[in-house]
């Protein structure tokens, strides 16, 4: 039998024991996997008999599916068989007990292997867990798919699972320097999935490059249409001029503007679009839905655990018990107007691609927090599809990331359109 994994988009392929060793190294510094999930040994047993049963159910190269032995982190509040999930709380493991999500259950039909569960905020809050950043450990690794970010950033894993309620993939991505999809809302199944608030939790994927994210996305994703790998036309990019844009820091706004530049030199249409003038109101109606629907996602664990609760989480449930029915109704209503005006001011503007920072920032310094989500939050309130991609790096290292957005949908493209469009976008060093 043949030993090796296989990394998806041309990785380097190891051993079981090789891919455990790294992650016992590695890990001892970022602290990206749940460290009591399971023993050293324990998931050099597990990662082995997984590999194994994938040479034994597709013996023959040739037919082997896309993730066949490729190595996958998946976030804790994903249900896992096998491995405990703990949501990154104090609360015991029973209370989240059930089936495999079904993310999970397509990841592993598709021959990957699960390498372990990976940390984040308590119940993809605010709360943060160890994690650090690969890049300066004194850093953020951003929130709250800290684990799964960081465990790609240290090439302990070619691909893992996060989830998304406002800006949990596209910024650690960013903060990383990885690259991270966060598909149109539902076009992942959360069954399986601890929540948030369900009605912006979605799944999504970190990887080392946009093929990666691709080959995953296409397991993952419910109704994915092949697209040729070179687009039959370029995309119009829209950079969203205005309030939207004003609260991007320097470093973030000139990493920005060398995209642009070379998206220009190439030929390429971008357009300055003024945008989303009423950000403070779109803002104040996603934490009435944020917070309405995260108090009712632990309307039975709170009252029973509350005290295990960490503060940060605990004021989260209290908010949401303050967000009466009626104002939900109302935020809810205010989504779907504006998810319509953004669509039209879409069309308006004839943009395919939006591309603005994905982050304020590069990662803040400290631990204490995952940083601001204010450049994902329209894009997530709205459920459209994004994705981040390494833009540039600061003068001591940290990466910074550019946010490229479609229409809801049209995920597909986004994936096709990054893999032909980010070599021009390269980031120095």
């Amino acid at each position: 039998m043949d030993p090796r994994t296989y990394a998806v988009d041309g990785s380097p392929s190891v051993t079981a024991d090789e891919l455990c060793d790294r992650i016992d190294l590695l890990d001892r510094r970022v602290a990206a996997f749940v460290a009591d999930a399971e023993s050293s040994a324990a998931r050099r047993t597990r990662v082995r008999g997984a590999l194994a049963q994938a040479h034994a159910r597709w013996p023959v190269a040739g037919g082997r599916p896309p993730l066949f032995g490729v190595p996958v982190a998946v976030k804790d509040i994903v249900r896992v068989d096998g491995l405990p999930t703990r949501a990154g709380s104090r609360l015991p493991p029973e209370v989240f007990a059930g089936g495999q999500a079904v993310v999970v259950d397509r990841l592993r039909a598709a021959g990957a292997v699960v390498a372990g569960k990976t940390v984040t905020a308590e119940f993809a809050m605010s709360a943060p867990g160890p994690t650090r950043n690969p890049h300066a450990l004194g850093h953020t690794p951003g929130g709250s798919s800290s684990g799964s970010a960081a465990a790609v950033a240290a090439g302990m894993v070619p691909l893992a699972i996060g989830t998304q309620t406002v800006g949990s993939v596209i910024r650690p991505a960013s903060y990383c320097g990885v690259v991270g999809f966060k598909p149109t809302a539902g076009r992942i199944p959360t069954g399986g999935v601890i929540p948030n608030a369900p009605t912006l939790d979605t799944l999504g994927i970190f990887a080392a490059t946009p093929g990666a994210a691709a080959t995953a996305a296409a397991v993952l994703c419910d109704g994915w249409r092949p697209l040729p790998r070179v687009p039959s036309r370029p995309p119009v990019f829209g950079v969203p001029d205005g309030p939207y844009l004003d609260q991007a820091g320097e470093q973030a706004r000139t990493a920005l503007e060398r995209q642009v530049a070379a998206l220009t030199r190439a030929g390429l249409d971008v357009r300055r679009v003024p945008s989303f003038a009423g950000l403070a109101a779109v803002a104040g109606d996603l934490f009435a839905v944020n917070r309405h629907e995260a108090a009712r996602s632990h309307a039975v664990w709170f009252p029973r655990h509350g005290a295990l609760y960490r503060e940060r989480s605990a004021a989260t449930v209290r908010e949401g018990l303050a967000v009466s029915r009626a104002r939900y109704e109302e935020a809810l209503r205010a989504r779907d107007a504006f998810r319509r005006e953004l669509l039209a001011a879409t069309d308006r503007a004839g943009v395919d691609l939006w591309i603005c920072p994905a982050a304020t920032g590069p990662a803040p310094r400290g631990l204490s927090g995952t940083g601001d989500p204010a450049l994902c939050l329209p894009w997530s309130y709205a459920g459209w599809p994004s994705l981040c991609l390494p833009a540039d790096r600061t003068a001591d290292g940290l990466p910074i990331g550019s946010q490229w957005v479609a229409r809801p949908g049209a995920d597909e493209w986004l994936l096709a359109w990054a893999r032909a469009v980010a070599p021009l976008l390269a980031p120095p060093g």
